[in-house]
């Protein structure tokens, strides 16, 4: 009864979390601008089809797109503008208060981020997909192209995750999933991180800390930390593997992961990491939120 009672609280905190989403302009700008994002990204995948004359397996764009940090960086800055109104507050935040335990509503808020998220991860994956649709077929098999990459160094100067251990160990349906997986953690954290910030110094603290914590995943790439630090290639094979191990953007990259020839995480390691940091900012934003001052709550949020 106690546990039906919790998440009948929960769900409706979330749906009022809900209230005018898809009428909000901020929203409508935030996926019009990922549109427009996926829009330029594709045209890797595409003057990758027209180079070899060959379709492409439907998720491929997908997972060629975002297989790499630089579109992941630019992914996660628009998820910035989309949570950057959290926590939710609104006219009936007080009575929920009343009628249900803080941690209640702080695991609401956080059921709220994760199903905007899958939202917004899905609505990139069915826009990529869609803009390249003239060339893929849906069998869940690689496509010619994919190989070709694989055994090219194409693949290599594209920052395409397509090589012979990857398309020997998974499917395109299974490494889209991975990839859409390691992009989910990665925005969980990043928005649980703008949520603490908010409630502990306000919006521009929350929006600074959602800006540093992309920056320095983005600092931390390896062909970044090469070019400051004047390194060869072949001088970066312990930069890479500490740079794979502590930055959250690396470990959100599905090319820097262990495919069994070096000592980089992988992707279950990733997902721990990501869930040790959630875990982490649940705590802090509960410690926070338990002298968070909720007696604003008069105007319009």
């Amino acid at each position: 009864m106690q546990r039906l009672k919790t998440a009948a609280q929960v769900t409706a905190a979330v749906r009022c979390n809900f209230l005018g989403f898809f009428k909000n302009p901020r929203i409508i700008l935030t996926f019009l601008f990922s549109f427009i994002l996926c829009f330029f990204l594709s045209d890797r995948a595409m003057m990758v089809a027209d180079y070899y004359k060959a379709p492409m397996q439907a998720l491929e764009p997908f997972i060629w797109t975002f297989g790499d940090a630089a579109s992941i960086l630019l992914c996660s800055l628009l998820l910035i503008l989309l949570f950057i109104d959290l926590p939710k507050l609104s006219p009936f935040t007080p009575y929920l208060l009343l009628r249900m335990k803080k941690s209640r509503w702080l695991f609401a808020q956080l059921c709220y981020i994760f199903l905007v998220t899958i939202l917004y991860m899905f609505y990139v994956l069915l826009i990529t997909s869609l803009l390249c649709m003239q060339k893929t077929y849906a069998g869940n098999i690689w496509s010619k192209t994919a190989a070709l990459l694989a055994y090219s160094q194409m693949g290599k100067k594209l920052s395409v995750p397509s090589t012979v251990k990857v398309m020997e160990s998974t499917t395109p349906f299974s490494c889209s999933l991975q990839i859409m997986l390691l992009l989910v953690c990665y925005a969980l954290t990043l928005s649980f991180l703008m949520l603490f910030f908010q409630m502990k110094i306000g919006k521009k603290a929350a929006v600074g800390a959602g800006l540093f914590y992309s920056l320095f995943g983005f600092l931390l790439n390896p062909e970044i930390l090469a070019k400051i630090l004047g390194k060869e290639e072949y001088e970066m094979y312990l930069v890479r593997r500490i740079a794979g191990w502590i930055s959250p953007l690396n470990h959100a990259t599905y090319g820097m992961h262990d495919f069994g020839y070096d000592a980089l995480p992988s992707i279950q390691q990733s997902c721990m990491v990501f869930l040790l940091i959630l875990a982490f900012l649940s705590l802090l934003s509960f410690h926070t939120l338990k002298k968070y001052n909720f007696s604003s709550f008069t105007g319009d949020f």
